[in-house]
């Protein structure tokens, strides 16, 4: 009994072990038998059957290609193409096209690889023990993909986008280390939120330091290609998207980033009242009506005056009426209107790659990595609160203090 119990224990670790190599044959035997079904509906015959009558479906089978690697997302399988002959027109296999190496899954694969810090050099390592010693992988696979990438942003920055009903523009700079000049260059992103729900990416540009004229030529181009103006943009505090804003879309209203407008008022105090300063200025944001945020204003300032830090309040009340917008809006879009968080977020991921990465030899190349690390990003993206909502703001429907205005108060 115990011998018995001793063999089924081996018999058992012995087929755990080699469970990954059994699943792999299966699916090629799988695609194999794929390959050949797609051949016989295709001549209308199985394979040795002759042609049942004289008018019937020409071509014939000429045995298989070479050996092909094919690389899944669970392995790398071996398969053999059938051949056809006689045919008017060349065969192409919907299940494997003839130049195919790895499957979708794979490809997309990469770019996460890649967004995570994976160097090119580690990733023939790193995907031959996830797809198998015999995957077609290597860092010259990841350099040619790279290479590919440029051309897929060319097609994707010309596309149209007359069909999507934007309701908020958040627009924010990522600086990556690129071309010749000794400081780094700036990459423009711009990310939309839809009446839907969805976030998506609309823009990814290279320019000159955040100017007004090169923020101008992103929103110009979005214009162009059919984007309807914003109900209210999200920016930070560089002075050129605002220039670019009154230039292209003038009616979008504007709301600063308040984690960028804390930071800068909390660099004016010094460190000694950082801790006291914080939660003061931390309920400003989160005030429940417009008229409580003035409040809350008015008591840091009276704060600063009692420690004589004037400057500070100064900056907290330059440009006030760009600080409160967001109480123009829906109170459940609050969250995502406050701040350049739905930016910053997947900012924080390129940082990992463009901080790991060598100099970009030029500007272009590190665009195109950024925005195909930033598709990659989107698929992830948290959508937007009360997307009925959404529906009413692109509808032009006004709020104050976040609820839906009476019909004297949106007149007035």
């Amino acid at each position: 009994m115990v011998e018995k119990i001793t063999d089924k224990r081996s018999t058992s670790r012995e087929a755990w072990e080699s469970l990954e190599s059994w699943v792999r044959g299966k699916v090629q035997d799988f695609v194999q038998v794929l390959l050949e079904e797609e051949v016989t509906e295709l001549l209308g015959r199985a394979k040795s059957a002759r042609r049942a009558e004289v008018d019937a479906d020409a071509g014939y089978r000429n045995g298989h290609g070479k050996p092909r690697r094919l690389t899944l997302s669970s392995g790398t399988i071996t398969v053999r193409r059938p051949r056809v002959r006689d045919l008017e027109e060349r065969f192409e296999s919907r299940v494997l096209p003839l130049f195919a190496k790895r499957t979708r899954e794979v490809d997309g694969l990469i770019p996460e690889l890649y967004l995570h810090g994976l160097a090119e050099a580690d990733f023939d390592l790193a995907l031959r023990g996830l797809l198998g010693e015999d995957a077609p992988l290597s860092a010259s696979t990841v350099a040619r993909l790279k290479a590919s990438w440029q051309v897929e942003y060319d097609e994707w920055r010309r596309r149209r986008l007359d069909g999507l009903e934007l309701t908020y523009l958040w627009v924010d700079g990522l600086y990556v280390k690129a071309g010749l000049e000794k400081d780094k260059a700036a990459v423009l992103v711009a990310i939309g939120g839809l009446s839907d729900g969805r976030k998506v990416v609309l823009a990814v540009m290279p320019g000159q330091r955040e100017s007004t004229d090169s923020w101008s030529a992103l929103l110009r181009d979005l214009r162009a290609r059919g984007l309807v103006c914003p109900r209210l943009v999200v920016a930070d505090g560089h002075l050129g998207i605002w220039g670019a804003l009154r230039n292209i879309y003038p009616e979008a209203l504007e709301q600063r980033c308040w984690n960028h407008r804390i930071i800068n008022v909390l660099d004016k105090l010094p460190q000694r009242l950082h801790e006291e300063a914080k939660p003061l200025l931390c309920t400003i944001p989160y005030a429940a009506t417009r008229g409580e945020a003035d409040a809350a204003k008015q008591r840091f300032a009276r704060w600063c005056r009692t420690r004589s830090q004037l400057a500070a309040a100064e900056l907290l009340d330059h440009d006030w009426d760009r600080m409160v917008t967001f109480y123009q809006f829906p109170e459940p879009h609050w969250r995502h209107l406050r701040t350049t968080n739905i930016v910053e977020s997947p900012f924080c991921g390129l940082r990992l790659r463009t901080d790991a990465a060598r100099r970009y030899k030029k500007v272009e190349h590190a665009t195109a990595v950024l925005w195909k690390l930033l598709l990659v990003a989107e698929r992830r993206f948290r959508r937007l609160n009360s997307p009925a909502l959404l529906k009413e703001v692109f509808a032009g429907v006004q709020y104050v203090d976040g609820v839906r205005a009476r019909s004297e108060e949106a007149a007035a």
